[in-house]
């Protein structure tokens, strides 16, 4: 089973960002990222894959997963109506805050916690999945305190379960991580425009030819690979947010459409034009 690792990167002015009903039923996403990830799924049965653990939810699902801790998207292979919030929160998120506030504490050990993969029980998904779901609605301060005090309230919940007996172990070093940051920051401001080898492996103090192994090595993708997935990322969301396919195509990098729609299919599984469609279900 390929891994692979997503960068993530908040809006300017925050940090932390929501994705609201990203649907991805039909993409197979098996994939890690720095970000500690909070997702909840109401409305569908479906399975939970995180680390080394498989189950299966019914009705609706809240997990939090630690830092660089692989795992499925949860809503692939629904075909029923449902509705998904994803919240991604950055490594370092309250970093500072922590050493010097104690009263941060409590949110300290649910980042700790998470590195096993955290499920909540059925009164936790009751009390906080809808504030869960409200919280796209709020903006600047007032997200961010409700996220701090949806935060405490999971820490705090006493219908915990642990999805591993111990912490799922980091494979990259913190040089890696380092690297790797600065490459997925660059991507993030240059994926419009062509980006060529030669100055992304300048960027990381390589040889371009040292950089491609180097880069296949540590996420399994070629840059170009990736570079694509990161564009069709953004083309998933501009398309579901309601942008055209030829505006979608160019905004994201793309320099042509017939290489944008064999890509998006590649990659998806979905033709950029019924992308952002419902899926259809058969009924007997």
């Amino acid at each position: 089973m390929k891994t692979e690792l997503e960068h993530i990167l908040p809006k300017p002015g925050t940090s932390f960002s929501l994705s609201v009903n990203p649907n991805f039923s039909d993409l197979f996403y098996w994939h890690f990222h720095p970000e500690f990830e909070i997702v909840f799924i109401d409305g569908a049965d479906g399975n939970r894959m995180v680390g080394q653990h498989s189950s299966a939810f019914e009705k609706n699902d809240l997990v939090m997963i630690g830092s660089y801790i692989p795992h499925l998207n949860f809503d692939y292979g629904i075909r029923t109506p449902y509705e998904k919030i994803v919240i991604h929160i950055g490594k370092d998120f309250l970093k500072n805050a922590q050493e010097n506030t104690p009263e941060f504490g409590p949110i300290a050990d649910l980042f700790t916690q998470s590195r096993r993969g955290i499920a909540f029980g059925k009164k936790t998904k009751a009390a906080i999945g809808p504030r869960i779901m409200q919280l796209a609605k709020l903006e600047g301060l007032e997200q961010f305190m409700e996220l701090l005090r949806i935060l405490y309230a999971l820490e705090k919940a006493d219908d915990k379960e642990f999805l591993h007996e111990k912490e799922v172990k980091n494979q990259y070093t913190s040089r890696d991580q380092s690297r790797l940051d600065r490459i997925y920051s660059f991507v993030d401001q240059n994926y419009t425009r062509r980006i060529r080898i030669a100055e992304i492996a300048e960027l990381s103090h390589l040889s371009p030819a040292a950089f491609c192994r180097y880069f296949k090595k540590m996420t399994r993708l070629t840059f170009t690979q990736f570079v694509n997935h990161y564009r069709i990322d953004k083309a998933k969301k501009m398309l579901l947010s309601g942008e055209s396919v030829t505006t979608t195509c160019y905004a994201c990098g793309f320099e042509s459409l017939s290489y944008f729609n064999r890509a998006f299919k590649q990659i998806t599984g979905r033709t950029p034009s019924s992308f952002s469609m419902p899926t259809q279900t058969s009924h007997p």
